[in-house]
């Protein structure tokens, strides 16, 4: 079946021009709304996770009856927010078949290089009045700061056995692993003093936050865990010997034990430190560590349905693939985890998260003609 590639051109560009920050995703949602119905689809839902996202709209799902004669019923996600900088406007620029932005902006294909080619799905199934399988279009928001919307969505929100996320920047590659990652939360307390006056009197803060970190192994702990702390905070004056410091990072595992291990380490390395800090006037430094779930392990079988599924399809219409597993964390953790099995297919896009991101329209039209494949034969 053709794929109309000017249409997906132009269902693309005109998501991208939507400027949608994590929590401001209302005008795609609006946008997705009035297309799909357009397309006449059997029914669009919103949850009702506002409150706990912030967002200004809630997950949307599209659902389209279909005949399960054809195919299991299954989902498609994607996520409706993008990183910044988009403020002043996304500028689309093409050349030839290559989306890029302006240059001052992202461009907004991570992810809707996977939500233009869903669009057109749907319109050629109903163009051409193709029999498909049921199916889900999952939309969600607030992916980029946390998962949030994918965490705040009910589990039977979605009813189909197993889905894909269209969210990865590895081209061909089937995502069939991503890590769980604790978030780190490190407050260390010490005794402000006057720097000049009386620096005997204080107790340095980030001198203490700095000498733990200088202990610990950041980066590659092995070969399937990662640790970083990327936020620190703290301090009132440069003539004041800082009180509090908050600093904030994450570790990353493929193995549930070894996150538990190299999570642990930090805090204890945080508390040696403290409670053998030279001892001064001032107060003997305190540390405080909080270790939350920022999201959990995914990890597919190659047995699994999802995975038999894809490979069958790929293989009867010519698309080589092969299965991956990736250092990232996206919906599809929230998903696996809810009992619903997500492998994670690449959209084309490339430079993510930067303003020389960008998508070339083979690569959409080529994901296009994947999923049509999927649920139609």
């Amino acid at each position: 079946m053709q794929i109309n590639t000017e249409r997906l051109a132009g269902y693309f560009t005109e998501l991208c021009v939507i400027e949608s920050p994590s929590g401001k995703e209302g005008r795609v949602a609006d946008y997705l709304r009035r297309r799909f119905t357009e397309l006449g689809v059997d029914a669009i839902d919103t949850d009702d996770s506002m409150e706990a996202t912030g967002s200004e709209t809630g997950n949307i799902i599209v659902r389209l009856a279909g005949d399960q004669t054809v195919g299991e019923p299954v989902f498609f996600a994607c996520h409706m927010d993008t990183v910044g900088p988009t403020e002043g406007g996304i500028k689309v620029v093409r050349q030839a078949d290559r989306f890029t932005s302006g240059g001052e902006t992202v461009l907004g294909a991570d992810d809707k290089s996977g939500i233009a080619p869903l669009l057109e799905l749907v319109a050629i199934l109903k163009e051409n009045g193709l029999r498909h399988s049921p199916m889900e279009l999952v939309f969600t928001t607030c992916e980029e700061i946390g998962l949030r919307g994918a965490k705040a969505m009910a589990p039977d929100f979605i009813s189909a056995p197993y889905g894909y996320a269209l969210d990865s920047t590895s081209k061909g590659s089937i995502i069939t692993g991503a890590p769980a990652a604790n978030r780190i939360k490190v407050q260390v307390r010490g005794q402000a003093a006057h720097s000049g006056l009386a620096p005997e009197a204080g107790t340095n803060a980030l001198a203490v936050a700095a000498r733990a970190i200088d202990r610990l192994t950041l980066g590659r702990l092995d070969g399937i865990s990662t640790a970083n702390f990327g936020l620190i905070s703290g301090g009132t004056a440069i003539n004041i010997i800082p009180e509090t410091i908050d600093i904030e990072g994450e570790v990353r595992s493929h193995s549930q034990g070894l996150l538990e291990r190299h999570s642990r380490e930090i805090e204890r390395v945080f508390t040696i430190v403290a409670d053998n800090w030279p001892h001064s006037a001032g107060r003997p430094p305190s540390v405080t560590v909080s270790i939350e779930e920022e999201f959990p392990l995914m990890r597919l079988e190659d047995d699994e349905p999802v995975l038999r599924r894809i490979a069958q399809s790929a293989g009867a219409a010519g698309f080589p693939l092969t299965f991956d597993i990736a250092g990232g964390g996206s919906d599809a953790n929230i998903f696996c985890s809810h009992g619903r099995p997500t492998a994670i297919i690449p959209t084309g896009m490339s430079n993510v998260h930067s303003t020389q991101e960008y998508v070339d329209l083979a690569d959409m039209a080529r994901l296009t003609e994947l999923l049509l494949a999927m649920v139609t034969s």
